[in-house]
């Protein structure tokens, strides 16, 4: 997409929920990484669509895709997101809270691999993954299972500021090597009917179909 392109979007879309621009501009200010404006509208608008109810983030921060997702939940929805960082989820519970949104929030302060095999819900309508790049494979053999027919995983960061794209050199760090791999496993998945798209940093989106 070009630069004018995504100017005229940026212009042409409404502006987002006031605390929504509060925390995006906290996040990028405190340089904690958050997903792009366009990935949360995205994530607005699935959830809307799908009616989503039973929603799990993995991976929390400042909660600016809580945010995005909670705002977009319906009466009886319920989000469950996890990450280890208390002082970041303590700034994402106040703003969900400032929003109204604070009792259809649970955050979970553990690291993820710990938790997700003893986690009991089933039947989720979302996963959502943004945690740690080098166990996206694993978030993922662990996620599907909880998801219902039909359900989303949708994950962040799959083009990797352009780095999944370029030829693997010797000297690639940890995370990158992890994200190519990864986006293999994603889209060949047997279990999915999965895509990349060039949304943000790369957004994954793969409905359950098995």
């Amino acid at each position: 997409m070009s630069g004018q392109d995504e100017a005229y979007l940026a212009a042409l879309h409404p502006a987002p929920n006031p605390l929504l621009v509060e925390l995006e501009e906290r996040g990028l200010r405190e340089g904690i990484p958050i997903v792009s404006r366009s990935t949360g509208r995205l994530l607005s608008t699935i959830v809307h669509a799908m009616q989503a109810n039973r929603i799990l983030e993995i991976g929390t921060a400042y909660g600016y895709s809580t945010l995005w997702m909670a705002l977009a939940l319906p009466p009886a929805g319920r989000i469950w997101t996890i990450d280890p960082d208390r002082e970041r989820t303590a700034i994402a519970m106040d703003f969900l809270t400032r929003a109204g949104k604070a009792d259809a929030v649970e955050v979970i302060n553990q690291p993820a691999l710990d938790v997700l095999p003893a986690l009991g819900q089933r039947n989720l309508d979302i996963v959502f993954i943004d945690a740690v790049k080098s166990e996206y494979a694993d978030y993922l053999a662990l996620a599907i299972p909880m998801l219902k027919r039909s359900g989303l995983v949708i994950v962040d960061n799959l083009l990797w500021s352009g780095r999944s794209a370029e030829p693997p050199r010797d000297d690639d760090d940890e995370s990158t090597r992890a994200i190519r791999a990864f986006n293999r496993i994603f889209l060949e998945h047997p279990l999915l009917d999965a895509t990349i798209v060039p949304l943000g940093d790369g957004t994954g989106i793969g409905a359950r179909i098995a």
